[in-house]
């Protein structure tokens, strides 16, 4: 079942985000991959700028959290994790479904560029990766991220982001 999270939520969606972002290590540049990787200061922060989180529970237990943020003109897929336990078994999939079903807004998420699998997981879900000049735009116009982060970073759009522009400036 999705719902929205709850204040009641704080230490399991942070514990969920902390589990699933381990299959990051060894895998994105060690400078990017905190330990924890997310602290609770910095999801207070999250919660703050109005990220709004949910997850996906079976039998009262959480099995992923995903967040959707309104920023100026689109809606941006924030902090998608699936505890490790409950990879690869949908999870992730139908969160993202219920939340790109919010919004008429383009949606657009940006992802570690050496997570192959997470960037071929949002392919399979009809999003695409922008080029690398609309890129950089993208994250220093919607996205508070080092430049560090956009070096390491891709962006990904969906259809109705990529069908509001002009074919040379998704480059």
């Amino acid at each position: 079942m999705i719902r929205p999270c709850i204040d009641a939520d704080f230490e399991t969606i942070l514990h969920t985000i902390n589990d699933g972002a381990e299959v990051y290590r060894g895998v994105i540049p060690p400078d990017r991959l905190p330990s924890p990787y997310m602290s609770a200061e910095s999801l207070r922060h999250e919660i703050a700028a109005r990220v709004e989180f949910f997850v996906d529970t079976e039998d009262g237990a959480v099995l992923g959290v995903m967040g959707i943020q309104s920023v100026q003109d689109v809606m941006l897929i924030r902090h998608a994790y699936v505890r490790t336990a409950s990879q690869n078994r949908g999870v992730g999939g139908r969160l993202l479904a219920h939340l790109h079903s919010t919004t008429a807004k383009p949606v657009l998420m940006g992802a570690w560029a050496d997570a192959t699998w997470a960037i071929r997981f949002y392919q399979r879900h009809g999003f695409r990766v922008v080029g690398p000049q609309t890129k950089v735009r993208l994250l220093r116009t919607y996205w508070t991220v080092p430049e560090r982060q956009v070096q390491t970073s891709v962006v990904l759009a969906d259809a109705t982001w990529w069908h509001n522009q002009p074919s040379a400036s998704a480059q």
